[in-house]
């Protein structure tokens, strides 16, 4: 967007016109340099390797091993009590969190540094971040009951679930097909399948864990050259998803808490500066946005 530089010169001032047109001028002629700088830089980055990096077994192995530790703690931290991660944290600071998260808040923190865990992994890197929000006057199934709907996930979701189906269910088992599209400077359309298990906990807990079992990019998406990449032989913006959802019935409504852990292809130092913040900001906006989405799914359905 161009940015419009002083007012209109009357024809009678010359010189002052000039010079405005002539910052006018150069402020274009900067919008352009600058877009097409950046078009030279991320030709750079293909250049450079961003493109076409294939996953390699060391990197997916230091991703299941944090995944490992994840699952381990949450083990631990279920049956100590701390159900929600805002539980975990002092008096002072849980009263303004869940104050928050009533007024239609959401908390966002990027997990995993607390612990001492290393994000960068040989070839890659793990995003781990968590998020909750408050849904008032609903009960438990209700929120259940949305997220399990998937065929509908595309409408809950959109822009970022742009088709979703159902492909199986067996009891609280679920297979279910996802398509992403994210955008952020490019367009990435992800086909995706995952499978979901549910666990009621008690008469107002629940919890789910969701494994991506399948990512494959796709090229030219919604035209007659579409296809897909091989998994794990693509551009690696998306190459591991792992999904905990976490439910609580109290305080007149839901607490509905979601943590997912990603793994993307890494940057090479010469760009990191550049390349890095984009890269981990994708997966907090898309967990705030799914969160938000949730809370005004689950409350329009029960206003039906």
């Amino acid at each position: 967007m161009l940015t419009r530089v002083g007012k209109r010169a009357s024809p009678r001032v010359g010189g002052k016109r000039r010079q405005v047109m002539s910052a006018r001028g150069n402020f274009a002629w900067n919008a352009v340099w600058l877009s097409a700088m950046l078009g030279m830089i991320f030709s750079g980055v293909a250049d450079a390797g961003i493109r076409r990096s294939p996953l390699r077994v060391p990197t997916a192995r230091a991703f299941d091993g944090y995944v490992e530790r994840i699952e381990e703690r949450n083990r631990v931290g279920a049956s100590g009590g701390d159900f929600l991660w805002v539980d975990e944290l002092d008096e002072k600071q849980r009263t303004e969190a869940f104050e928050k998260l009533r007024n239609g808040g959401v908390l966002i923190r990027r997990a995993g540094a607390e612990n001492g865990e290393n994000r960068s992994v040989p070839g890659g890197l793990i995003h781990d971040w968590k998020g909750i929000i408050f849904i008032p006057g609903v009960k438990l199934d209700d929120v259940v009951q949305m997220l399990q709907d998937y065929g509908h996930q595309a409408v809950y979701y959109a822009p970022d679930v742009e088709q979703s189906k159902l492909e199986s269910r067996d009891g609280n088992h679920f297979r279910v097909y996802l398509r992403f599209r994210r955008q952020k400077v490019v367009t990435v359309v992800l086909n995706t399948e995952h499978e979901v298990n549910y666990y009621r906990d008690s008469a107002t807990r629940e919890h789910s864990r969701s494994s991506a079992t399948r990512i494959a990019q796709v090229e030219s998406p919604g035209s007659a050259q579409e296809k897909e990449k091989m998994p794990g032989e693509d551009d690696g913006y998306l190459w591991r998803m792992e999904t905990w959802w976490r439910m609580e019935e109290r305080d007149g409504g839901v607490y509905v808490q979601n943590e997912v852990v990603t793994l993307t292809r890494d940057i090479p130092i010469g760009l990191a500066w550049m390349i890095e913040p984009f890269i981990t900001n994708i997966p907090k906006e898309t967990l705030e946005f799914t969160l938000q989405a949730t809370r005004n799914a689950v409350m329009k359905n029960k206003s039906r």
